[in-house]
């Protein structure tokens, strides 16, 4: 059995999205995985990133995180994404790299990929659920294959009980309220062992 190709593709503007990424990738290969950390083109101005210090400081401290390629996309058999909240929905520089997968979806290059998704906000009902559907609306069309953690495990319980996916409150010091990384780490091992019995 040939190992499941994981792409964890990510947005962080502080670091909180960039972490769950990593723990993703921790769960993956745990799973006996082979796992890349891709980050989507930052959009957003320098002049708006200069503007927050914790936004500079990330952008300098993830600048060797590889950019995700369409590429990647195909190489995956299993994908997982992690996004802040923008107003319930995905941030625009994550929807600006999904707008680009059109020829690959045309051509049938992303049916049956296994995919989930996590999310952040700063408030408990920010709208991180929201923003989780709203990215496996994109993945319906693409053919994808949804893999929610629902209630698979206790951790989704202890960890805030989002059946969708991962998800956190970031406070206002950009800190994880509640404690996720068992959640998250369940999470992309559950993905990994779908891909697997898909690709098998």
């Amino acid at each position: 059995m040939t190992k499941v190709n994981t792409a964890i593709i990510y947005y962080s503007s502080t670091g909180t999205n960039y972490q769950l990424a990593q723990w993703a990738a921790e769960g993956a290969k745990e799973a006996g995985a082979e796992a890349k950390v891709l980050k989507v083109a930052e959009t957003a101005p320098q002049s708006a990133i200069d503007s927050n210090p914790a936004w500079k400081a990330h952008a300098e401290a993830s600048k060797d995180v590889p950019t995700v390629q369409l590429a990647d996309l195909e190489w995956a058999d299993a994908i997982i994404f992690s996004v802040p909240t923008r107003f319930g929905n995905m941030p625009s520089q994550m929807k600006a790299f999904l707008d680009t997968t059109g020829g690959l979806w045309f051509n049938g290059k992303l049916v049956n990929k296994v995919v989930s998704a996590m999310s952040s906000a700063q408030n408990a009902h920010g709208g991180q659920e929201a923003t989780i559907l709203s990215l496996y609306t994109t993945m319906y069309h693409w053919g994808a294959i949804i893999a929610g953690p629902g209630y698979t495990d206790p951790v989704t319980f202890s960890s805030g009980g989002n059946p969708y996916g991962t998800s956190v409150t970031v406070n206002q010091e950009g800190k994880m309220i509640e404690d996720v990384r068992a959640a998250v780490i369940h999470q992309a091992k559950r993905t990994v062992d779908i891909a697997g019995r898909v690709k098998k």
